[in-house]
C-alpha cells in the first residue's frame, strides 16, 4: 500500500504491518495472509516482512498479540466502569465473542490452536493470552461477590468453565455454522452465565 506509515529510515512500522495483516484476513481470509501478499499490500519486499517476523507462525502470533493487546485495554476500561457487576459481566461476554463469521482475531486463534501442539513458543504465548482473560474475569467475579451481586463461589473454576463455553460458541460463530450467528451465541452465553455464576439467595 503506497500510503503505508514509514519510519524516518524508510522502514514500515511494525504496527502498520500487523494492522494490514488483520485487514488482509478480514477481507480475503486467513489463507490470503502470506509474506508476499502482505508485502505487496504494503508496497515493500517479502524480505522486509521476513526481517521483522522470521516466519509465518511468528507473523500470525504477533498479529494476534497486537489484536489481543487492544482488547486487554478494553477489558481494563470495562473493569473500571462504575456500573453493576452483572452489567460488566454482560459486556465481558460481548467483548469476548467474535463480531461475526471470519472475524480475523478468531480466525487467528483457531489457526494458533492448530499449531500449538508442535510449537512450544506458540503454546506458551497462547497460555499467556488466555491467562489475561481468565484473570480479568476472576477480578470481575470477585468484585461482584464482594459487593453481594454474586454469591460466593470457587471463582477460578467458574471463570474457567464460562471461558471454555465461550470458546465453543465463538468457534461456531467464526466458522459461520448455520446456528452459530452472533446473536444466538450471545443469548446462549448469557443463559450459561446465569447458570454458572450464582446469585445471592432472595
Amino acid at each position: 500500500m503506497a500510503g503505508a506509515a514509514r519510519r524516518r529510515d524508510g522502514h514500515i512500522a511494525q504496527e502498520r504491518m500487523l494492522e494490514e495483516a488483520m485487514a488482509l484476513i478480514a477481507e480475503h481470509g486467513l489463507a490470503a495472509l502470506t509474506m508476499s501478499a502482505l508485502a505487496e499490500r504494503l508496497d515493500t519486499s517479502g524480505g522486509h516482512i521476513l526481517y521483522y517476523f522470521g516466519s509465518k507462525d511468528r507473523l500470525l502470533l504477533e498479529a494476534l498479540r497486537w489484536s489481543e493487546n487492544d482488547l486487554a485495554g478494553e477489558r481494563r476500561l470495562l473493569l473500571g466502569r462504575r456500573t453493576t457487576a452483572e452489567r460488566k459481566l454482560d459486556q465481558f461476554l460481548e467483548l469476548y465473542l467474535p463480531r461475526g463469521p471470519r472475524d480475523p482475531r478468531w480466525m487467528l486463534w483457531i489457526e494458533l490452536w492448530a499449531r500449538t501442539a508442535a510449537n512450544e513458543d506458540l503454546r506458551q504465548a497462547q497460555e499467556e493470552m488466555d491467562r489475561g482473560w481468565q484473570q480479568d474475569l476472576e477480578a470481575l467475579l470477585a468484585r461482584g461477590v464482594e459487593r453481594a451481586r454474586f454469591a460466593p463461589m470457587d471463582i477460578p473454576v467458574h471463570a474457567s468453565q464460562l471461558l471454555a463455553l465461550l470458546d465453543g460458541l465463538s468457534t461456531r460463530v467464526v466458522l459461520g455454522q448455520p446456528d452459530g450467528d452472533r446473536g444466538r451465541a450471545l443469548a446462549s452465553a448469557r443463559s450459561a452465565a446465569a447458570l454458572l455464576i450464582p446469585r445471592p439467595a432472595g
